[in-house]
């Protein structure tokens, strides 16, 4: 499946492929409704409560907390049971450094080998994104600048990036589209940022195309950190 496809579907929403799965289908449903902040940070929650939602048993709701604990999402003690967690001011940067080891490579490597196909489906990206912009549709935006930073590490054709890509990107998410819902003009800034990658790296300047991602990601943590200080 492609990175499009995926996203197409985003990234908490796929369904579970069988019937039955409902391990599965609770996991997706609760990340979707924390990933749209359906459950805000800080919200408590109870197994009884979620199993009431999402019409199923208790068994399958554990599953899936035990799962969304595991990955940050959530957090489980017996003092403050069930709360949906938010990211550090350190997780967040933690998260930056990351992409930039991860990104900086891939684009890198990736300068000058596009196909025609690919560099095609990278414009219509980037295309898509300025509609977006001119819509100030954030949520719209949110996805295909996910989609932008995915299809780099789905060209370069290393699964294992892919999914550590997609893991980092459910977590700061919801950042990110708070902060732009705030800041509406940073979409054209960041548009104009992935224009300046996605023309270094179609050109064959790997250095260029480096440097440009790792300022636009350097940029990025800094707006988010400086809106979530006190």
């Amino acid at each position: 499946m492609s990175v499009s496809n995926r996203l197409a579907e985003t990234p908490a929403v796929r369904p579970a492929k069988k019937r039955g799965l409902l391990k599965e289908q609770a996991y997706f449903d609760l990340k979707r409704l924390i990933l749209s902040e359906a459950f805000e940070p800080g919200a408590f929650l109870s197994e009884r409560q979620l199993a009431a939602r999402l019409k199923m048993s208790k068994t399958p709701i554990k599953a899936a907390l035990e799962r969304l604990e595991t990955e940050g999402f959530i957090g489980v003690s017996p003092q403050q049971g069930i709360v949906v967690q938010d990211l550090t001011l350190d997780e967040i940067a933690d998260h930056f450094e990351v992409r930039e080891a991860l990104e900086t490579y891939v684009v890198r490597r990736l300068s000058g080998k596009l196909t025609a196909e690919q560099t095609a489906r990278m414009r219509a990206n980037l295309d898509a994104q300025l509609a977006t912009v001119e819509q100030l549709d954030v949520p719209a935006n949110g996805q295909l600048d996910a989609e932008f930073h995915l299809l780099w590490c789905d060209f370069f054709g290393n699964r294992a990036i892919v999914e550590v890509m997609q893991q980092l990107r459910d977590r700061i998410h919801r950042i990110i589209a708070r902060v732009n819902s705030r800041n509406p003009a940073r979409l054209r800034e960041s548009y104009e940022e992935h224009v300046r990658i996605a023309e270094a790296v179609i050109a064959g300047d790997g250095d260029l195309a480096a440097r440009s991602i790792e300022e636009h990601l350097s940029y990025g943590k800094s707006c988010l950190l400086a809106r979530r200080r006190p």
